[in-house]
C-alpha cells in the first residue's frame, strides 16, 4: 500500500510575527519545515512526501522533495498538492499542516490504522474546558462541551475519494474533513496529542524548542 504525506506549507503565518514565514524560521537548529518533513520521512509506513509551498518561497526551497505551488486558499493549495500526486497514485494520503512540526509518530500511525476501516481519519482532542457564549466582553451563557473536539492534522483519506471531494466541494471549507463529510465519507476520530500543536503565535516557537529538548 502506497501512503503519501502531503505537507501544506504555503501560508504566510503573519500571527507568528517576524519578517520570514514561520515554516522557514529556525527552531532547535532546524527550520520548522525540516522538523515536519523529518517526522514523515522517518515514519516506516510513509512511502513519499510532497510539499506545497508559496510561489514566493521557491527560492528558499532546498529540501530535495517533490513540491507543488499553493493557491489562493488552503483548500486550493491542498487540491494542487493532490493533483501533483496523481502520477504516483497513492492508495492513501495524509494531509498535514507543516506548522504542526512536533506531530508524534504514534498519531500518524493511528490515522493510518483507522483508514483500513474508514474512508477518512483525523486526530483530535476532546474539549475539557468550560465553553462560554459572550457578547461585548460579557458572558451571556454557557455551551455544552460534550461531543466537541479540537481538530488536528494529519487528516488522512483514501486518495481517490478525497480528490473527488475536493473537485466537487466548497473551496472555502475550513479543512479537508469538512469536505469529506460534505461528500458523504465516513471519517474516524483518533486520539490526538497535546504535542501536536500548531505554531501560530510567537510564544509557540519557545514551546517547540522545549518539545525538542524533551525528546533528546
Amino acid at each position: 500500500m502506497k501512503i503519501a504525506a502531503l505537507l501544506v506549507a504555503a501560508g504566510r503565518g503573519r500571527r507568528a510575527g517576524g519578517d520570514t514565514p514561520k515554516q522557514w524560521r529556525s527552531v532547535g537548529g532546524k527550520r520548522v519545515i525540516e522538523h515536519t518533513v523529518e517526522r514523515f520521512q522517518s515514519h516506516p509506513l510513509i512511502s513519499s512526501v510532497l510539499v506545497v509551498i508559496h510561489r514566493d518561497d521557491h527560492g528558499r526551497y532546498d529540501l530535495g522533495l517533490p513540491f507543488a505551488f499553493g493557491g489562493e486558499t488552503r483548500q486550493a493549495s491542498v487540491q494542487n498538492g493532490l493533483l501533483a500526486l496523481a502520477e504516483q497514485r497513492p492508495d492513501l494520503v495524509l494531509i498535514h499542516d507543516v506548522a504542526r512540526a512536533a506531530v508524534p509518530e504514534e498519531v500518524i500511525t493511528r490515522v493510518i490504522a483507522a483508514l483500513h476501516s474508514h474512508e477518512g481519519a483525523a486526530p483530535a482532542l476532546a474539549l475539557t474546558d468550560a465553553l462560554w457564549v459572550g457578547h461585548k466582553g460579557q458572558v451571556t451563557g454557557a455551551h455544552p462541551r460534550d461531543g466537541l473536539f479540537r481538530a488536528q492534522t494529519p487528516q488522512g483519506f483514501h486518495y481517490d475519494k478525497i480528490c473527488k471531494a475536493h473537485q466537487n466541494g466548497d473551496k472555502n471549507a475550513p479543512d479537508d474533513v469538512s469536505l469529506a463529510i460534505a461528500a458523504g465519507l465516513n471519517v474516524a476520530i483518533v486520539e490526538g496529542s497535546e504535542d501536536n500543536f500548531k505554531i501560530t503565535h510567537p510564544d509557540d516557537f519557545k514551546r517547540m524548542e522545549k518539545r525538542i529538548k524533551n525528546e533528546f
